[in-house]
């Protein structure tokens, strides 16, 4: 369950023109009102609850959001037709202004104060604008990776154990424009030896975008680390069927099979994608060469690589 997860440049009325000629673009606070039934007999008798709700038009579709008790979109998002949205909603533009845009943007703000705070390393700075964001939402999706990422940073794996516990409890996470910050979060779980939380996250990130090499590439790095060849070899010619030329995993391949550790039921598949990528390739960079030895055989000198963010 997320907010609204970019901040919004100027304040915009309820219905904005967009650029196309003739159209609107929706984007505001609308209110819904429902009549209940209160009481049996001749003790009867009918309320108004009204619900509060941040639209925003995405190219055809609309996406509905509850605002919390702090008058911000956060929740799970549902999506309306714009039919539904006039017979349904009424616009609530003053709200928007007055109470609902200022605590976007004060929230957006503490978000972005915290991104560059841990940026530099300072984490309890990041640590105190994390938490101010969650204060107003306590479901803000990028505010908890942030102070999630905060802890892994610092070495804290008992509350970035919780922190874990609750992203995989938010609804609103599993959107596919918060898939590269399951993938950050996913390295750094990664380093900090969580590797079934990594394995657990980057599989998440799959189930938003699997059309991202960089995340098979991650995955594979974590199965490699858990000794799981099969599973790190088939990442890697996952990623490789999405981009034949991806060089960091070929890099990786290399090195696998400079160590011998590739499955042997597994080397004719790998044969052939590095076949295929010699032939995208020019002629001068046909084959990956195999990277240095690390230090130890436990890991491939690849570092991740982040996959690629939403626009």
């Amino acid at each position: 369950m997320s907010s609204h997860a970019e901040s919004p440049q100027t304040a915009p009325s309820s219905a904005t023109a967009s650029s196309a000629p003739g159209k609107t673009e929706v984007r505001g606070v609308f209110s819904t009102q429902e009549i209940r039934k209160v009481g049996t007999g001749t003790t009867t008798r009918k309320t108004v609850q009204k619900s509060f709700w941040y639209a925003e038009q995405k190219g055809d579709e609309i996406h509905c959001q509850p605002l919390n008790a702090n008058y911000v979109p956060s929740g799970p998002k549902r999506k309306i037709t714009m039919d539904e949205l006039i017979s349904k909603f009424s616009p609530e533009p003053e709200f928007y202004f007055n109470s609902v845009f200022p605590k976007m943007m004060e929230m957006q703000k503490n978000v972005t104060n915290g991104d560059e705070h841990r940026d530099k390393g300072e984490t309890l700075a990041a640590e105190y604008e994390y938490s101010r964001a969650l204060k107003i939402d306590e479901e803000n999706v990028r505010a908890n990776f942030g102070i999630g990422l905060t802890y892994l940073e610092r070495g804290d794996t008992a509350k970035a154990q919780d922190i874990f516990e609750r992203l995989l409890n938010l609804e609103g996470t599993f959107e596919e424009e918060h898939s590269h910050l399951f993938n950050n979060f996913g390295i750094n779980l990664r380093k900090n030896k969580m590797l079934d939380q990594a394995l657990s996250y980057y599989q998440r990130a799959l189930e938003l975008t699997k059309n991202d090499e960089n995340l098979y590439m991650n995955m594979a790095r974590v199965l490699l680390e858990l000794k799981d060849m099969q599973g790190c070899a088939d990442n890697l010619l996952r990623a490789l069927e999405l981009a034949p030329r991806h060089a960091m995993s070929l890099k990786f391949l290399a090195w696998l099979i400079q160590h011998n550790m590739i499955p042997a039921d597994k080397m004719d598949a790998v044969r052939a994608a590095i076949q295929a990528a010699s032939q995208e390739a020019p002629a001068a960079s046909a084959t990956p060469a195999a990277p240095a030895s690390p230090a130890t055989s436990a890991a491939p000198a690849t570092p991740e690589k982040t996959a690629t963010q939403p626009q």
